[in-house]
């Protein structure tokens, strides 16, 4: 009869294509991990990985076994997990991956209810713009968008990520607004550089009847920080596309105002993402839970759409 180390050790190899990346989601080391395969090959007789030095490729035969034990495997670690919610208290170092501005912002003021609901569980933040290897980074969680989604992870919608043109009073006094997209080309920009191209991005932008425009950026400046950013356009240093949760709280304060009220670019999902139902250990259940209840109670799934900002 084969343990559950050694099964475990093959499908999460087999899932993430090596085992260093299997090891950190195991909390092993790569070396308890390969030898954990190595004793399930030897013990079955077959071949399961082909080993190079670009990773892991599964066999024919490792390809069968994989479909025959997987499904098992998730159900065995779905009943533990339901065991450790359930019959005890969440605990442990909780790893979340999200950007410094939502989280600061958003995410951050919900730790205090978090905390006191569940004090044995350690939130171990990594604030970064760009999107991470979630596997490979050893993380629980992470909220935000544009992220691969690896095999064995989910990923739950918060909000529509939407982007607005938006200005300070100061900058835009004795200034006519302009009055679609092209027309922001008129304008010094505060321009945000692409976390994955290191590019300005091109922007389409949409108005309720379905017309859709380029925004034209004449850049004054270029960043790529979204907390930078904000900060360059409340000094007046020009006109901002930026992502509605960055410009919510100025727009609601009056520091900031809305250049072209009705017109949006829609740049995906904001979602909260961790690994399959099935596999959640107690700390990261709750925390989903915790995070998603949140969003709807402080309404801002709504609050995040274009449609409800200020005029």
């Amino acid at each position: 009869m084969e343990t559950l180390a050694n099964l475990e050790s093959f499908v999460r190899s087999a899932e993430t294509g090596s085992f260093s990346s299997a090891a950190r989601r195991l909390a092993l080391t790569p070396a308890a991990v390969s030898r954990n395969v190595a004793q399930l090959e030897r013990n079955l007789g077959v071949r399961l990985f082909q080993r190079s030095t670009r990773g892991l490729t599964l066999s024919e035969a490792g390809e069968r076994f994989l479909q025959s034990v997987q499904d098992g495997l998730d159900s065995i670690q779905g009943a533990i997990a339901d065991i450790t919610v359930n019959a005890g208290q969440p605990a442990g170092v909780l790893k979340l991956n999200t950007s410094q501005a939502f989280g600061v912002e958003y995410v951050l003021p919900l730790m205090p209810a978090f905390l006191e609901r569940y004090p044995a569980v350690t939130p171990d933040w990594s604030l970064d713009n760009r999107p991470q290897d979630l596997i490979a980074g050893g993380f629980d969680a992470a909220i935000g968008g544009g992220f691969d989604l690896p095999l064995g992870m989910v990923a739950r919608e918060l909000a529509r990520l939407q982007i607005v043109a938006v200005a300070s009073p100061s900058f835009m006094r004795g200034k006519r607004r302009p009055r679609d997209p092209a027309g922001l080309g008129a304008f010094p920009c505060v321009a945000m550089r692409s976390p994955s191209t290191s590019r300005v991005r091109t922007l389409i932008m949409r108005n309720g009847a379905g017309a859709e425009m380029a925004a034209v950026q004449n850049p004054v400046i270029v960043l790529d920080d979204p907390s930078a950013m904000c900060h360059a356009v409340l000094l007046g240093m020009g006109i901002g596309l930026m992502a509605v949760p960055h410009a919510l709280p100025h727009l609601e304060s009056g520091t900031l105002v809305q250049l072209l009220p009705g017109w949006y670019c829609d740049v995906g999902p904001l979602s909260l993402y961790f690994a399959s139902q099935k596999l959640l250990p107690g700390k990261t259940r709750v925390f989903v839970d915790f995070i998603t209840t949140s969003f709807r109670e402080h309404e801002l799934a709504h609050r995040f759409s274009a449609a409800n900002l200020p005029k």
